[in-house]
């Protein structure tokens, strides 16, 4: 008996082995095609240098749409077409920020309305300013300290956290939150230091919230340096701002995601893999997310021209309107609910174009274990971190419906020197770590594809 059983687990093991052989030849395989034969760098410089950037509800997040449609029929989808979303539209238009110091004098700053806040209608509102350094130091001012006042939240991101994403995090309650804040206490707009991590005079875009019941101030972001003067101002002197601006949000639209597939071969569930087609209208939204979007074209198009027989359905979404509102994501969620499609997993690229490091995995632990089961076979690209637990914006209303989602993890030291900036252009990608990307998506749908 025990020699039988000794038989039967070594013929297991060399199953094992031959299996894990297979994969790795396969993972050669894509990665081979991708790196000489992708177009996923051209196609991200034709988007972001053709189309530019791409904010939602503009004419140019409507090129972008027929772009997207062009590229995945062109990829070999079996199916493309476009999702109907209504979607808000906002819009940035002249704005300006002047302070003026003890010697009488105005100066000009860089700055940047956040997004979805409403701005002055094109009138000057003044007023003089006060700093906080926390939130914590705010919620202990009176409200008549604050009425009538500039407030100036200046939080800098933390740069202890290796994982940039955590300091992005730690920081980012303060872009949502500082109008409503402000407003409560009486005061007339709010000042962000911005969510960087670099040390420069750029300021950052990034959508904010109001409150409901709570008067709409506007909210602007400023540079770190600009920030760091700021401070080392009123230390000394009163200072007194000045802010011109005509952004606000102009109601909705009919606008589109759009999605193409290839069929599977088994059965029709899915197995998505996708980015934010939108971006913000500064820049050229290269990392964010033209960067997803050709990652995600390049799954669709290595496994037709690799031939690979895939078992499920893969299909391709490039969400709209991920970065003031996720109308896409929400959207996309409801029809899979009302049409009771079934949902294998989904995974995003949302996190940049720079050279991935993991996979973030945001699902049952028996699931996560049998990914992690796998990872020896990414070490030869990079690959290692599957010990993270999130997954795209665009994808928690799958994830709530009990659709296992992930997020690929680029590494993540260069991206918020960028990100929501007028910083985030092409010439900020590299070739052969956007295409590693690809590699590591087109992987681990692959191995979805063949186990689940």
């Amino acid at each position: 008996m025990k020699k039988i059983l000794g038989t039967s687990l070594l013929f297991l093991g060399i199953a094992a082995f031959g299996q894990a052989q297979e994969d790795s030849i396969h993972f050669s395989k894509i990665s081979a095609e991708i790196l000489n034969n992708g177009k996923s760098y051209t196609e991200l410089r034709d988007l972001t240098q053709n189309i530019g950037h791409r904010l939602s509800g503009s004419e140019a997040y409507e090129k972008s749409v027929k772009w997207a449609e062009q590229k995945l029929r062109d990829a070999g989808a079996d199916k493309v077409w476009l999702q109907e979303v209504m979607i808000p539209v906002w819009e940035r238009g002249k704005e300006s920020l002047h302070i003026k110091t003890s010697n009488g004098s105005w100066k000009s700053l860089k700055m940047l309305s956040l997004g979805n806040s409403e701005g002055t209608g094109g009138k000057d509102v003044s007023g003089e300013i006060i700093m906080v350094k926390s939130m914590a130091e705010y919620d202990k001012l009176p409200a008549e300290k604050v009425k009538d006042k500039i407030v100036f939240f200046n939080y800098p991101f933390s740069q202890s956290f290796i994982e940039t994403f955590k300091g992005y995090g730690d920081a980012a309650k303060y872009r949502t939150t500082a109008a409503s804040l402000t407003a409560k206490k009486g005061g007339k707009f709010a000042i962000i230091r911005s969510l960087s991590s670099a040390f420069d005079d750029v300021p950052h875009t990034g959508a904010m919230r109001y409150e409901d019941k709570v008067s709409k101030v506007p909210a602007v972001a400023i540079g770190s340096t600009t920030a760091d003067e700021l401070e080392a101002l009123l230390r000394n002197q009163t200072i007194t701002a000045k802010l011109n601006s005509n952004c606000g949000m102009k109601g909705e639209k009919l606008s589109h995601s759009v999605i193409g597939e290839i069929t599977g071969k088994k059965d029709q569930s899915v197995i998505v893999v996708g980015g934010h087609l939108d971006s913000w209208d500064v820049g050229e939204g290269a990392h964010d997310d033209g960067a997803g979007i050709v990652q995600s074209i390049e799954v669709l198009r290595t496994f037709k021209k690799l031939g690979i027989n895939n078992n499920h359905t893969i299909r391709v979404v490039c969400f709209a309107n991920e970065e003031n509102g996720v109308k896409g994501g929400i959207q996309y969620g409801k029809t899979v609910k009302e049409n009771n499609e079934k949902h294998l997993f989904a995974i995003e690229s949302d996190a940049g174009g720079f050279a991935p490091r993991g996979i973030a995995l945001d699902m049952d632990e028996a699931k996560r274990k049998q990914i992690q089961g796998w990872s020896k076979l990414f070490l030869p690209y990079g690959v290692y971190n599957f010990q993270e637990k999130f997954s795209g914006t665009d994808l928690y209303p799958l994830h709530d419906m009990g659709v296992p989602a992930a997020e690929l993890m680029p590494d993540s030291q260069r991206y918020f020197d960028i990100h929501h900036t007028e910083e985030d252009t092409f010439d900020k990608v590299n070739r052969r770590e956007l295409l590693l990307g690809g590699v590591a998506m087109t992987q681990i749908i692959y191995m979805i594809d063949k186990n689940w």
